[in-house]
């Protein structure tokens, strides 16, 4: 099974289904089931330094945890947490769409990456929800890797991640 490797919180949040769409700075063909698996490098490290007020106050709600929860708990790392399906790669762009009328009210979405005027998806489009902007990088240029049939495992599998996608052998 293909995996990819993300930093604590954000594998946590996407293992509980809080977290729908894991954005990169690049795109991938692959589309099928993927582990979900937290990177080694300490919550506290990355807490600290790459979470925002607003990301904080999300995480905190959606988690249902206080500021003095104990990380190793909820946010274990250098492990397969959950299973996933990776469905669709967003392209990640200001006013995005091509109804120029709808598109003009939209800041910040995403596109589907086909060119092919006659494919199914052209033209196709999501917004991210609030929340889904305050826990992604959401800068346009970059990739929304949509996620669903989200399953967290009973416990935690360890694992040595990598970077990119890679195969886990469960």
């Amino acid at each position: 099974m293909k995996a990819i490797t993300i930093w604590q919180p954000w594998a946590s949040l996407i293992a509980c289904g809080v977290k729908k769409y894991e954005t990169r700075s690049w795109k991938t063909k692959y589309r099928g089931p993927i582990a979900i698996h937290a990177a080694l490098k300490p919550f506290v490290n990355c807490w600290s330094w790459s979470t925002t007020a607003r990301a904080r106050e999300v995480i905190l709600r959606r988690m249902g945890l206080t500021e003095d929860f104990e990380p190793e708990k909820y946010f274990p790392a250098g492990c397969i947490l959950a299973t996933a399906e990776l469905v669709n790669v967003w392209h990640i762009v200001h006013h995005p769409g091509t109804d120029i009328d709808v598109a003009r009210s939209i800041h910040i979405g995403a596109e589907s990456l086909t060119d092919d005027k006659h494919a199914p998806d052209f033209g196709n489009f999501i917004v991210p929800t609030n929340d889904e902007m305050a826990i992604g990088d959401w800068t346009p240029g970059r990739y929304a890797w949509e996620l669903d049939n989200i399953e967290l495992l009973p416990l935690p599998i360890p694992a040595r991640g990598r970077q990119g996608l890679w195969n886990w052998e469960n």
